[in-house]
Order: structure tokens, then C-alpha cells, then sequence
């Protein structure tokens, strides 16, 4: 795809024409699987990139992430926070200096809880996202309380938002936007199965059209204890275990049983293999980090497993802080922040800093007002992203003046999204090597927006 020139291009570029001609007769599914092979074939031979979600699930409280700290915006965040707002003068050491403003006028400090980031955003490996959000199309403040436009359903309900952050769709949508993602590239990995993977659960993120996630525990993949020992002592009789859950049947969901369990069969084992004696320094102690290092290392064995494009889920529980905010926040930042920042550290040390590209993610942003102890569910959040290739050092979005009233704030001050995870998603996704008319099917809603607003890249 480098090459203008080159004949996988060319074949790329002739099969796009052909689907562009069938235009809206064909459903998404089929178009997708289409143009997923030319991509696939298209994929440098010798490149490797990796997209890395962190979800925070429960909804992360944005004004205590990340906290406006230059006098004005300082005072009118402590005024509409009362008890829950951090100290100003606690927040000296991570006040940051970016290249673009978030604002008129406007500055920001990280959590001192998040000090170990700050070191990556001056290094330029880390980008901030101000005020990002599920939108449908956008969406001013007189619009959203007349309902003049559509907006994603049940906004701040946890389930319903957790799947429209994840599938741009309601409850119960069958791919999301990353599975989606990876149905393009899977043919350019030698095994299918490699491509989407968690450590952090379920998740309808990676569920594509063509291509499932592959579920991982801390330790790798999870086996099926009984084939790993001779049962009674015999080893005719775990091999008779072996086939009668593998062996092609003629019920059709009976068949799909055994061909997911050999998938699940063969993949554990040649997992297992690449990461025999692959290890990956640094301080991997608490259990997002531990899930962060299978991602580590699975990245370190990708010449192994013969893979060129992965997407992983990682996730944080605790975020839904309507009470304690000052004391339970903290600690999951602080988690947060020394997960990120070894991970991104040992991206450097394995060389593929610049091939790997992570990025945070949760449900919804809090309400900017205080309940007395905590924060409500909100929509808007702030974000960030990691990696080599990124330009980082800097904003991206805008920030409304602080005011739970204001223009910029709908709900008793729940921040109004001025940039849609559709257009966060398609710079990941550009960065990753899909094409413009591909990230049309994968975003649906992308159509609606500027789609090269967000130039992280």
C-alpha cells in the first residue's frame, strides 16, 4: 500500500472500483469481507502494527483526570465541584505544557495519581483527547434538549454504552467498530485467530463479521485440562475425548461446536509455543499491568505467531464512583498510570514503539458537578493516546468554558461530546492501514462528521 505502483494495490484499487460500482445493493457484511482480502493481500509483507484498548469500565471521571489548572478554569472547576475537586497546589508536578491549546486560554494537569504519564506526553509519545463521546451526528446543546437530531439510545445507561462506545450500535450488535477493523487484515495473519485478542474479558469491541476475539488469561491461552493428561491413566482414552469434541458432525451447530473446539485446540498450542521463554521487564504487578504484559509479550512473539495486525482489549473494573470519589479514584489512576507507562516502556525496548499504537477508552465521561461525595454518569471524556507514531506532546479537540449551565454542558453539567468516537476511531484506523471508503463501512456514522479532524498521525 506504500507503493503507488505496486500490483497489490493495483488489485486492491480495482476491486474497491468494482464495490463502489454495486454501491448500496451490497450489505455491509459483503463489502467488507471483500474488501477485507485486497487489504489483507495489500499489507506490506515485512510490517506489523498493533492497536491496544484499555477500557475503564463504570465511566472514568474526566475533571479528575485530567484537571484544568490555570486560574480561571481552576476556579470554576472548584466551584462546580465543591468536596470532590483535587487541590490545586497538588497538581504542580503534572500541570502540562502542550503544543495546542485546549481552549482559550485554557491549561490542564493530570491527576497526581497519573505521574508516571507525564513523561511520555513530554516526550511526545503521548496525545491528550479532550471531550470525546458516542454521537450519532453532531450535536449542539439547542438541538440535544429540542431531540432535533438522533442520538445514541439511552444515553448514560453503563450497557447500552459500554456497546455504542464499543459498536457504534445499540445492546446486543452482532461485530464492533476493532472487530470490524480486523476483518480487513486477517488475511494478512497466518492464523485468523491471532488478530483480536483480550485479556480483559468479553467484549463486543473485537467481534467482527468475519473474525471472533480470541480470549486470553494472564498467563496466555487457557487450555482444556483434560486433553493435557492421560484420563484414567489412559492415553487411548484422552485421545477419544480429543476426537469426539473435534471430529466434523452433521448438525450444523453440533459442526460449529467442533470446529470452534479445534480452532480453540490448535490455537492454544501454537500460542503456547511462541510464547515459550518469552519475557517482557518491568514492573507488571497489579492485574491490569499483568493483562497489559500477555499483551507485551504476545507482541514480542508476532514473528512467531506470523501475524501483521493485532488488536488487543484490556480492561479496568471500578470506575462507576458515585460516592468516595477522592479516596477510590486515585487508586485505579494510579494503577492506570503505572500499567500504561511499563507497557510503554517496554514497547520501546522491544523496538515496536512506533508499530504499536494504545489508547484509552470507557463508557462515558461524569458529571462535572458534584452529588456530595462523587460524580453522576456523563457523556463527554478526556483520553488518552500512546505510541511511537503518535503525535503526541498535544490537545486534540476543544474544551467548553466551565460552567454546568453553559453552552457546552447539558444535564447538570454532562460534558456535550464535540468529537465522536467514530472520529477517533478512523485515525486509529487510518493509522492501521485501512482505506477511506473502508472506514466508511467500519464507522458508520463517520459520514456525518469531518473525518480527518483528529490528525493524531
Amino acid at each position: 500500500m506504500n507503493r503507488p505502483d505496486s500490483p497489490d494495490r493495483r488489485r486492491f484499487l480495482r476491486r474497491a472500483c468494482a464495490l463502489g460500482a454495486a454501491g448500496g445493493a451490497l450489505p455491509m457484511a459483503v463489502n467488507l469481507a471483500a474488501l477485507g482480502a485486497a487489504a489483507a493481500q495489500s499489507a506490506p509483507a515485512q510490517s506489523y502494527k498493533a492497536l491496544v484498548c484499555v477500557f475503564l469500565y463504570g465511566g472514568n471521571d474526566p475533571y479528575n483526570t485530567l484537571v484544568p489548572c490555570d486560574e480561571a478554569a481552576y476556579r470554576a472547576y472548584a466551584r462546580a465541584r465543591t468536596d470532590i475537586a483535587l487541590p490545586r497546589q497538588a497538581l504542580a508536578g503534572t500541570a502540562l505544557t502542550p503544543e495546542g491549546s485546549g481552549g482559550p486560554g485554557m491549561q490542564f494537569a493530570l491527576a497526581p495519581a497519573l505521574a508516571p504519564l507525564k513523561p511520555w506526553f513530554e516526550r511526545g509519545r503521548m496525545a491528550v483527547l479532550l471531550n470525546v463521546g458516542p454521537l450519532v451526528v453532531p450535536t449542539t446543546k439547542a438541538e440535544y434538549i429540542g431531540a432535533r437530531v438522533p442520538l445514541p439510545p439511552k444515553l448514560f445507561s453503563h450497557n447500552d454504552q459500554q456497546s455504542y462506545w464499543q459498536a457504534l450500535a445499540p445492546e446486543g450488535a452482532a461485530s464492533g467498530w476493532a472487530g470490524r477493523l480486523t476483518d480487513l487484515f486477517a488475511g494478512a495473519n497466518a492464523q485468523r485467530s491471532f488478530t483480536g485478542i483480550t485479556a480483559g474479558g468479553s467484549t463486543v469491541l473485537l467481534a467482527g463479521r468475519q473474525v471472533a476475539g480470541y480470549r486470553v488469561g494472564v498467563q496466555g491461552s487457557t487450555r482444556i485440562e483434560l486433553l493435557q493428561r492421560d484420563m484414567y491413566g489412559s492415553s487411548d482414552c484422552t485421545a477419544l475425548l480429543r476426537r469426539l469434541i473435534t471430529q466434523p458432525r452433521e448438525h450444523l451447530m453440533e459442526r460449529e461446536l467442533s470446529r470452534i473446539a479445534a480452532q480453540s485446540i490448535d490455537a492454544d498450542t501454537r500460542l503456547r509455543a511462541a510464547l515459550a521463554g518469552v519475557a517482557v521487564p518491568g514492573d507488571f504487578s497489579t492485574p491490569l499491568a499483568q493483562q497489559l504484559q500477555i499483551v507485551a509479550r504476545i507482541i514480542a512473539a508476532r514473528e512467531a505467531l506470523g501475524a501483521r495486525r493485532q488488536v488487543f482489549f484490556v480492561s479496568q473494573n471500578g470506575y462507576d464512583n458515585h460516592t468516595g470519589l477522592r479516596d477510590t479514584h486515585p487508586a485505579l489512576l494510579g494503577e492506570l498510570g503505572q500499567a500504561l507507562s511499563a507497557f510503554q516502556q517496554a514497547m520501546e525496548s522491544l523496538g515496536v514503539a512506533g508499530q504499536v499504537t494504545t489508547f484509552t477508552a470507557s463508557e462515558f465521561g461524569r458529571t462535572l458537578g458534584s452529588n456530595g461525595n462523587g460524580s453522576d454518569h456523563g457523556w463527554g471524556a478526556h483520553h488518552f493516546v500512546l505510541g511511537g507514531a503518535v503525535k503526541g506532546g498535544r490537545y486534540y479537540g476543544t474544551h467548553p468554558d466551565i460552567a454546568v449551565d453553559g453552552p457546552g454542558f447539558v444535564d447538570n453539567g454532562r460534558l456535550l461530546p464535540t468529537m465522536a468516537v467514530d472520529q477517533f476511531g478512523a485515525a486509529l484506523g487510518r493509522w492501521f492501514g485501512a482505506e477511506e471508503d473502508e472506514l466508511g463501512l467500519v464507522f458508520p456514522n463517520l459520514r456525518h462528521f469531518d473525518a480527518r479532524a483528529v490528525a493524531l498521525f
